[in-house]
């Protein structure tokens, strides 16, 4: 039996101190969450602390987030932005995680040059090696120059490092109505991470749109208006080959103010029915999100 990637959870989508969170989405069944910076630098006890409850906890952290805003700067600003990602990397690297999140740029004073972009990715990416961390780009879809996968790839590409992959964000893809037939053209053990949402109107057709949704309005999968195009992409990552972990990128304001164990109880059943009615897989085990093939 092959095991297949297991699903998460993001504590971006519960309210309560990082020990909750944990115990949440552990109780729920998950073998890993997805962690922020925030995440531990906002832990009361201190950033060690905090280290040390996920460690505790059992969970593997599938990545850590979010480098923003890193490439296609110059001069101080550039040498700013380095600073930033090595306590990034540091941190991920105390976490014993092996991903650090990168998003495209928003910021007016970054270049669109692709050539400098890749150059910049290519410094992060050598950053990260000595810590054997993947870096995973992903493109937002209000980026300044980078707004699809299929962008986030051309650059990743010319940047030609190992441990540098993209992210995919079912989100941004059904946002930018960018066409999953060119996942095609992506190798996909070059895809370092997958995070899946949803939300509950057809279309976002500005940018300002694109980001109150994002941040304030997605839902699990299966809760929202693009469950046969989730269970598209889904379907077609699994066939071009990808193995690797499915996370659940899930910002709501409603889920905020609804205990944990309820909002995670909601994830489980987004997982379930990702495994069994999408995937067509088993979950062999009680209490485990963890998938065989059948």
């Amino acid at each position: 039996m092959k095991n297949i990637a297991d699903f998460g959870m993001d504590t971006i989508t519960l309210a309560g101190t990082l020990p909750a969170k944990l115990a949440a989405v552990r109780e729920a069944g998950f073998g890993q969450i997805m962690l922020s910076a925030r995440d531990l630098t906002g832990h009361d006890a201190g950033v060690d602390a905090a280290v040390a409850a996920v460690r505790a906890s059992g969970l593997r952290v599938t990545g850590f987030q979010v480098l923003r805003d890193f490439e296609g700067l110059s001069g101080h600003l550039h040498d700013y932005k380095v600073d930033v990602a090595r306590s990034m990397l540091e941190m991920c690297a105390a976490l014993g995680c092996r991903v650090l999140l990168a998003c495209s740029s928003t910021s007016k004073h970054a270049t669109e040059d692709p050539e400098p972009i890749a150059r910049d990715l290519r410094q992060l990416a050598m950053l990260a090696l000595p810590l054997r961390i993947k870096v995973a780009f992903e493109g937002l879809s209000w980026g300044r120059s980078i707004n699809q996968y299929t962008e986030a790839w051309d650059v990743v590409q010319r940047a030609d490092m190992p441990n540098l992959g993209i992210g995919i964000d079912s989100y941004h893809v059904f946002a930018t109505q960018t066409p999953l037939g060119a996942l095609d053209d992506v190798d996909p053990d070059k895809i370092f991470l997958v995070q899946l949402s949803d939300f509950m109107w057809n279309e976002v057709r500005t940018p300002e749109e694109r980001i109150d949704t994002a941040r304030h309005f997605r839902v699990f999968p299966g809760e929202g208006v693009h469950s046969a195009m989730l269970a598209e992409l889904v379907r077609k990552l699994d066939a071009l080959g990808y193995r690797g972990d499915y996370s659940f990128e899930v910002f709501n304001d409603d889920y905020q103010q609804m205990p944990q164990a309820t909002v995670a109880a909601r994830a489980r059943r987004s997982a379930v029915w990702l495994a069994e009615d999408i995937l067509r897989r088993s979950v062999p085990l009680p209490g485990t999100m963890r998938l065989r093939a059948a």
